[in-house]
């Protein structure tokens, strides 16, 4: 899926203005910043703190890329920069400082890329992908972690083409699901046929292959993100290979989390 830094740019741009739709006027306490979110442990403030702090990783990946093998690199393998470190360091941070934090990063990261040829490679916690890959994961965090945000303040979100960019790192990262669960990756396609939110059709893969996920793009998405378990879902696996797929997958780097459990976020996308 070729694009352009400057759609991408575009789009994440958007993702980040209806994130900010549902912080703006937040209020301190358990309905506003410290309302829980389904990721164990985690506020409305987490979900921020996180999205701010590795866009300011993000931004030292594509302006300082040996500063950021050198010195950060090495935080993620001791434990020093971990998510849930993260989170508990910033946890006492009032909701304005969050958010003012947030808006600083986010303009930072796009800055940043913005004036880098979309196909360098730049460093980040595994292999380096390009520059405009590097920014569509960012979009594809400020999705996922907005949803969070979304179901934990009880909102409902309107789905955009925007999705098209997560369900493209969820297609790609289908080897990377076996290893992180310590299998071995098939050899063999699966297609993927996904409903857009307009309607339109997003296809990957062979399409002879006699191994296929069907279904609209929004559970696909909320899947591979791992926001939605399987069973809440209307996803349609055909094939053994599809099957064994969808029981595991993950957009994200990292080992596998949790996930959310059957029936938490029953009836799947119309």
């Amino acid at each position: 899926m070729a694009v352009s830094m400057e759609s991408v740019i575009a789009d994440i741009e958007a993702e980040t203005a209806d994130l900010r739709e549902l912080l703006t006027g937040l209020p301190e306490g358990p309905d506003g910043w410290d309302a829980p979110t389904p990721a164990a442990g985690w506020a409305v403030r987490d979900q921020i703190s996180h999205l701010a702090f590795f866009d300011d990783v993000a931004v030292r990946s594509a302006t300082d890329p040996d500063g950021f093998t050198a010195e950060v690199l090495p935080q993620l393998a001791d434990g020093t920069i971990a998510p849930d470190t993260i989170a508990e360091r910033y946890r006492a941070m009032p909701g304005a400082e969050l958010l003012a934090w947030f808006d600083g990063a986010r303009a930072a990261l796009v800055t940043a890329f913005a004036g880098i040829d979309p196909s360098v490679r730049v460093p980040w916690f595994g292999l380096p992908m390009s520059a405009a890959s590097s920014l569509t994961a960012r979009i594809m965090e400020t999705w996922a972690h907005g949803q969070d945000v979304a179901d934990g303040l009880g909102r409902e979100r309107v789905p955009s083409s925007r999705l098209r960019h997560v369900a493209h790192i969820g297609v790609g990262a289908r080897a990377f699901s076996y290893l992180a669960n310590g299998r071995e990756v098939p050899t063999d396609p699966v297609r993927v046929e996904l409903t857009a939110p307009d309607g339109s059709r997003w296809t990957w893969g062979a399409e002879g292959a006699p191994d296929r996920v069907t279904g609209p793009a929004l559970d696909f998405c909320l899947l591979v993100t791992q926001r939605r378990h399987r069973d809440d879902t209307a996803l349609l696996a055909e094939g053994p290979l599809a099957d064994e797929w969808l029981s595991i997958a993950q957009a994200f780097a990292g080992p596998p989390g949790g996930g959310r459990k059957p029936g938490q976020f029953a009836g799947g996308a119309e």
